[in-house]
């Protein structure tokens, strides 16, 4: 019986984590294809044309395997609080990487697990443990050196990077809750409408809603593809395992993106992003053992 119970957790944790690699591609694509667009689009329209293209994918998928009856929610006011969070988040986001080095907006976004292990015990009922608190600590000591703010380095860019963080905290915190009664397709269809309609009213608000581009049409589908496979991994990782073990492996982002600037928008990557790169994984490596062996 011990057997049993000490070795039935870990393919769930090898999984999310599996899971969570798939939302990292997601998201560095989907970073390099909102800076593309972002000449032409503001964050609303870009907003709204992704989840309008999320919206046609996902009632394919739905159609397709005939999961019409899973859409149907009795909550209805989580979902609203967890696109509300994510919508405010992700436009904080397609503002940040527009203004400043893609490693450093992944850097500050990077708060968001920070986030999460402070309110999953408020809002999950998840234990707040003594190994938990020191991975949060040595991780957002290892995102202070990496984005090393000061007067001179703080801008709006720097400020919506850091605030996006704790929008998608709240997202982590709500999906987590919604996964425990609806649907992976009810989540993700109740995030496109209701994000679709916040992208019409708020891009529509001035009475001027820009339409892409040929040019741009390719990059908005992308967007709309990675944000609904991202959703799909953070959502099922989510079911996997608890937010507080499931969000620090987005840490990986980190190089990714970094290497990533380096070479598309020849940004350079300071020794800095390395060093707090090392010691937030160490945090991440930390908190991952610990749930591991605590399992």
């Amino acid at each position: 019986m011990g057997m049993t119970e000490t070795a039935e957790p870990a393919p769930q944790v090898l999984r999310a984590g599996l899971f969570m690699l798939g939302a990292v591609a997601s998201f560095t694509l989907m970073a390099v294809a909102g800076r593309q667009v972002s000449f032409e689009l503001d964050t609303f329209e870009i907003m709204m044309f992704r989840s309008i293209v999320g919206l046609f994918v996902v009632m394919a998928v739905v159609l397709v395997q005939g999961r019409l009856h899973e859409l149907p929610t009795q909550k209805t006011g989580t979902h609203l609080l967890r696109n509300i969070f994510h919508f405010t988040g992700q436009n904080l986001w397609f503002f940040a990487i527009t203004m400043i080095p893609l490693a450093q907006v992944f850097a500050l976004e990077f708060t968001t697990p920070l986030w999460v292990l402070i309110l999953s015990p408020l809002m999950l009922g998840e234990r707040m443990t003594r190994i938990r608190v020191i991975a949060a600590v040595l991780g957002f000591v290892g995102i202070l050196i990496v984005a090393r703010p000061t007067p001179d380095t703080l801008n709006i860019g720097t400020a919506a990077a850091a605030a996006c963080a704790i929008g998608f905290a709240g997202t982590y915190i709500f999906a987590k809750r919604l996964t425990r009664t609806e649907t992976l397709a009810c989540i993700l269809f109740w995030m496109t409408v209701m994000q679709a309609v916040f992208g019409l009213i708020c891009a529509g608000f001035d009475g001027d809603i820009a339409l892409p581009s040929a040019q741009s049409l390719p990059w908005l589908v992308a967007i709309g593809m990675c944000g609904l496979t991202a959703h799909f991994c953070i959502t099922s990782a989510l079911s996997l395992a608890p937010a507080t073990l499931v969000s620090p492996i987005d840490f990986m982002r980190l190089p990714v993106i970094a290497i990533v600037g380096l070479l598309v928008y020849d940004e350079a990557v300071s020794v800095f992003v390395f060093v707090g790169a090392v010691l937030i994984f160490g945090a991440n490596y930390l908190n991952l053992w610990s749930e591991t062996r605590r399992r």
